[in-house]
């Protein structure tokens, strides 16, 4: 095997410019696909986070009140009534945000009072039946009662005290209560103390901003209204959310003429914009990848291409002596395979560089070793791949070239 090395390492010695600038492209190469391809499988993942919520038969729709408004309580149950008569309607309700909905209302959690800041901050969620609304699944403890519901612009004004207990997410009670359970537990919020009553199997918060705190989440028994950023949040019957949408936009408008219907979306719809950003980068990461992936197989190719036309003598004498049609085959094989190999191990080496580098200026994660491994491979296979052509054409270069010029 050495014997068949040596004289491809002595030729790539007398074209080491050529040689080194196809080395560095296929290391940038290695380097750039490893981390992008790890960058889309983290965007890829986080946009398939798990909601816990029916996606597939939610709505929301936001409205604006024009001129006086009344009994706003009455006209909110108004609302619920004709938006619950729309045939194919299973639960609604009026809250303050949805998963992923962007609409994020956040508060500081804490252990004790004695504490001097927050042992976490949450995401809150309000609304009257919001949890069955939105399909979220209880693991323990119980739901609100409706003696422990208030609104929440009683609760502004000083007209009505908050029940003090509390819904949370099955991440938040590990969290807060590792190993033990969280229902009964008295935790404080917004400087008040609040029991736990139950707990969600999940529900993510409307804007995440670390990843990890997605699903720090407590839900509070408060009657929203829409003039306190409230939104009719909707239910519908599988395979019928379309049609509820455009019956229950219908029924607000039939209840009130007035009223300007600030937003109305399928909740497919909420969550694919909030993820929007996600997949342009998605895009553009698999496009830039493509790109180097392409030219790097047509530099492999023109640099191949360039050495079978000037070794054309060379290999026809090759051919005179004995050499057969896949022993050169095998020799302009092996000897991509060498310039790939190099340029790989330099390219793993630049890859964590990258790597440290946005984990240091855009707080990414580590890159695992296994991407390292998976994009070698990649290389390796293009570069076989871009070089088969040049390689079949010297192959077929015939014995008498030796003979010519």
């Amino acid at each position: 095997m050495l014997t068949h090395i040596l004289p491809i390492v002595s030729t790539l010695r007398r074209h080491r410019f050529t040689a080194t600038l196809l080395v560095l492209q296929i290391a940038l190469t290695c380097a750039i696909v490893c981390n992008a391809i790890f960058l889309i499988g983290d965007r890829m993942s986080w946009m398939l986070t798990p909601s816990g919520v029916a996606e597939d038969q939610l709505m929301r729709i936001i409205v604006s009140e024009i001129g006086p408004r009344g009994d706003i309580h009455a006209r909110v149950q108004a609302d619920l009534a004709a938006i619950r008569n729309v045939p194919g309607v299973e639960a609604a309700a009026v809250g303050n945000s949805v998963p992923f909905g962007g609409n994020a209302w956040n508060a500081g959690l804490m252990l004790d009072k004695s504490q001097q800041s927050p042992t976490v901050n949450v995401a809150m969620y309000y609304g009257e039946s919001l949890v069955e609304t939105l399909g979220s699944r209880m693991i323990a403890g119980r739901g609100f009662r409706p003696e422990e519901y208030a609104w929440v612009d009683d609760l502004v004004a000083g007209k009505a005290t908050s029940s003090h207990v509390a819904i949370v997410t099955d991440g938040l009670a590990k969290r807060l209560f590792p190993g033990a359970s969280a229902v009964g537990r008295e935790v404080v919020i917004g400087g008040e103390p609040v029991r736990i009553v139950g707990v969600l199997d999940r529900l993510p918060a409307a804007r995440v901003q670390a990843r990890e705190d997605a699903n720090n989440t407590v839900v509070m028994p408060w009657r929203m209204l829409p003039a306190y950023g409230g939104g009719y949040v909707i239910r519908a019957r599988k395979g019928e959310a379309a049609r509820v949408l455009e019956e229950a936009v219908a029924a607000l408008r039939a209840v009130d003429r007035r009223r300007v219907i600030v937003d109305a979306r399928l909740y497919t719809d909420i969550r694919a914009r909030y993820f929007a950003t996600d997949r342009s980068m998605v895009v553009l990461l698999s496009a830039v990848s493509v790109a180097l992936l392409v030219v790097t197989a047509l530099g492999i190719v023109g640099l191949a291409s360039f050495w079978v036309a000037q070794r054309r003598r060379q290999i026809g004498v090759r051919r005179a002596l004995g050499a057969t049609r896949t022993a050169i085959l095998r020799y302009f094989q092996t000897e991509n395979f060498l310039i790939a190999s190099m340029g790989i191990a330099v390219g793993m080496v630049l890859a964590y560089g990258i790597n440290a580098f946005l984990m240091r200026q855009y707080e990414l994660p580590r890159l695992p070793l296994a991407y390292l491994p998976t994009g070698a491979a990649v290389l390796w296979a293009l570069g076989q791949a871009a070089v088969l052509a040049p390689a079949l054409r010297a192959a077929s270069v015939p014995p008498v070239v030796a003979t010519r010029g």
